[in-house]
């Protein structure tokens, strides 16, 4: 069931979104080389201690860790370690929630480890902008497959493959709400877009094929090819004057 939001119920999932975007602000200028991922994920838990947040992915599903690490071929759903320590050269993906007052935020960020080459650092621009393309049509009236089928189409336009097994989704008083948000397919299909409707929108791009397979640790998903993978997500809250971006710093 799509759940709409209420004005005040917005207000508390801002609250979140915004703690997540701060925490992930505070680990994205701790990532450089020798950094391990276990590091920044004892870091992301007691920052959220520190306001009053509580880590949305501990425990989620038997998940044990606060934080996603990503790293190169990684997806998502990538597992911190004490002994995985960065390179310069990689990129790392870290996927980050919140629950607040009963009210979640979610996003993620894609960050390179020091100097990175060009076709990374062109993979992780296109998407970032594509996941802005999605937000785009993230308006009253369009359709929820408006929003895949931008991503898609601008991922495509730049050579690079869009992850299927991985899709966005509604949230509120759940990490993981109706109605899923694929990151591909046609436009003009699904449900209409309603002001109060809360979605977590997060395209997973691949330089190489979108196939991907899950590490024997059962989590850990990576491409199937081994080549790079970035992932951008911003929580937005659809109005009628337009997408509000709740996980974003200066909101």
């Amino acid at each position: 069931m799509v759940i709409i939001k209420s004005p005040r119920e917005i207000e508390k999932i801002r609250k979140a979104c915004r703690i997540v975007a701060e925490i992930l602000q505070v680990l994205r200028e701790e990532i450089r080389p020798d950094v391990t991922t276990w590091h920044l994920n004892v870091l992301s838990e007691e920052l959220a201690t520190k306001r009053d947040a509580k880590p949305a992915f501990k425990g989620y599903h038997g998940f044990p860790y606060a934080l996603c690490t990503s790293v190169n071929e990684e997806v998502v759903h990538g597992m911190p370690s004490r002994s995985r320590r960065l390179k310069e050269g990689d990129i790392i993906s870290i996927d980050y929630g919140v629950v607040v007052d009963g009210y979640y935020g979610d996003a993620a960020i894609t960050v390179p480890v020091g100097h990175v080459d060009q076709d990374a650092t062109t993979l992780c621009a296109v998407a970032e902008a594509a996941l802005h393309k999605g937000i785009e049509q993230a308006r009253v009236s369009n359709h929820l497959s408006d929003i895949s089928h931008a991503i898609q189409s601008f991922v495509e336009q730049h050579g690079f493959s869009v992850v299927r097994e991985f899709v966005g989704h509604g949230i509120g008083q759940r990490l993981h709400e109706s109605p899923q948000v694929p990151n591909y397919g046609p436009p003009g299909k699904g449900i209409k877009l309603k002001a109060g409707l809360v979605l977590a929108i997060e395209p997973m791009i691949n330089q190489g094929k979108a196939d991907v397979e899950i590490l024997p640790d059962r989590w850990t998903a990576v491409t199937a090819d081994r080549g790079l993978s970035a992932h951008f997500e911003h929580t937005i809250a659809i109005t009628e004057n337009g997408p509000d971006i709740l996980s974003r710093l200066e909101c």
